[in-house]
């Protein structure tokens, strides 16, 4: 009997899995492997750690226990494993960030004559394939979605009724426990719970996600971004799914958005961590004891400014935090309290039970100035606005900012102005929005000149 191992990283699923077709139709038995990377857990927070390991536990039940849970460096654990059940070949998902590609070619080197073969990739449109006329790589949205929606996609992969799994008569460390999570709260992991989600997203939330997503105090966006970081499901069942109304084309086109950043990491994977744009490489940062005391009021909801504080607590209690709130509290740290945007994502790394390093780096780039937007220097949220366009009635306020439940209406999002001041036990503004507004342009223009 031939075995192929399919080694198991961002495609924890077994719909749409191109990667497991060609295990299963390379040998006679598929080995189900997933490395426990030291490199990769270390960084991650609990949330995160947590919901990779119920996505496994699923995993391990769909392949019959067969799956081998081991801990290392992979380069070391993968060949191992295609050695000791004598392989035909090594299957994966291709991973194009900084460290995956590096990884793959560690595993590559260290498998010798035996082959790793790369089977498509977690996104709809494999990142560093689409390039401009000149050949050079997409730094702005736009364009680059326009080039993805010619070039198509491929239709879902088939999901095989029968995939002949062996353990190959390894031992496994097995799924390790849940880290201790306090208060948060996660939602159903895995594959099972990302399809029923998608489902009851395409029959009640879809065709209205145009009206509602920026909307945090309603149920108007699908909240599938972790399993789509794991893999759980693949945005080409997604797109398939798909209608051609306006809400369904502008989840589409988020989607889209989630392609983008990560063919923009696959060409400048230092942007990751360093700012996309050298332009703002001047602009000056506030650092020293009272940065770090504002950091604080930020990172533990209690700048004062109920939206933010609402967004930063939402974080803390479900790991997850509404894509518009994510803007709002992005633009207020970087350009209300002047510090480094590297500062926030490694804070929201942390804490978040998706944490995709292309979509989180990126995506605080674009708020903080240094990124894909073609002219962003300008674009400070004003936190006060943002909570009344957004959360008019201040229903997401209230529902995490529980000092501010006895606020009526839309005095919520200025409580500083009740008689008396705020409500006991919230505090007043950390900042003045106006005066830091200016501020941060006065040091954008500085660092232009």
């Amino acid at each position: 009997m031939s075995t192929a191992v399919l080694w198991l990283r961002r495609d924890l699923r077994l719909a749409d899995s191109p990667a497991l077709l060609a295990a299963r139709d390379g040998a006679d038995e598929v080995l189900p492997l997933f490395v426990l990377d030291n490199a990769l857990r270390r960084p991650s927070g609990a949330p995160r750690l947590a919901f990779l390991y119920r996505c496994l536990r699923e995993i391990e039940e769909r392949t019959d226990g067969r799956l081998r849970v081991l801990t290392g460096r992979p380069e070391d654990v993968v060949p191992r494993v295609a050695r000791e059940v004598a392989a035909t070949a090594v299957h994966i998902s291709s991973d194009h960030g900084p460290y995956g590609r590096a990884r793959d070619e560690r595993v590559r080197g260290a498998l010798g004559d035996m082959p790793l073969v790369a089977t498509g990739s977690p996104y709809g449109v494999t990142p560093g394939t689409l390039l401009k006329a000149d050949g050079t790589p997409y730094r702005v949205y736009s364009p680059y979605a326009r080039a993805w929606r010619a070039r198509g996609l491929h239709s879902p992969a088939l999901t095989p009724r029968v995939v002949h799994w062996t353990d190959g008569g390894l031992a496994t460390d097995g799924v390790p426990p849940d880290p201790e999570l306090g208060d948060v709260q996660l939602p159903p992991a895995g594959e099972r719970a990302a399809l029923a989600r998608w489902q009851e997203f395409l029959t009640d939330g879809a065709s209205a996600y145009a009206e509602t997503r920026n909307r945090p105090a309603l149920a108007g966006t699908s909240v599938l971004s972790a399993h789509l970081k794991y893999g759980c499901i693949h945005p080409r069942t997604m797109h398939a799914a798909l209608g051609s109304d306006e809400g369904a084309l502008t989840y589409a086109g988020e989607l889209v958005w989630r392609d983008f950043y990560a063919d923009v990491l696959s060409h400048a994977p230092g942007s990751a961590r360093e700012d996309l744009q050298p332009q703002l490489g001047a602009l000056e940062y506030d650092e020293g004891p009272e940065a770090d005391r504002r950091f604080n009021a930020w990172a533990t909801g209690t700048t004062g400014y109920p939206i933010v504080d609402a967004g930063m607590r939402q974080l803390l209690g479900e790991a997850w935090m509404h894509n518009r709130v994510r803007m709002i509290v992005g633009s207020f740290l970087t350009k209300d309290l002047h510090l480094y945007w590297t500062r926030g994502a490694r804070h929201f790394m942390q804490h978040l039970r998706d944490g995709d390093l292309a979509s989180n780096s990126h995506g605080w780039q674009w708020v903080a100035g240094t990124g894909t937007d073609a002219s962003p220097y300008f674009r400070v949220f004003n936190p006060v606005k943002q909570g009344r366009d957004h959360d008019p009635d201040g229903d997401y306020i209230r529902r995490w900012v529980p000092e501010l439940r006895g606020v009526p209406g839309k005095a919520v999002h200025e409580p500083w102005l009740l008689t008396g001041g705020p409500p006991e036990g919230y505090p007043p503004p950390v900042v003045d929005h106006a005066e830091e507004r200016a501020e941060a342009l006065r040091r954008y223009a500085t660092a232009r000149a």
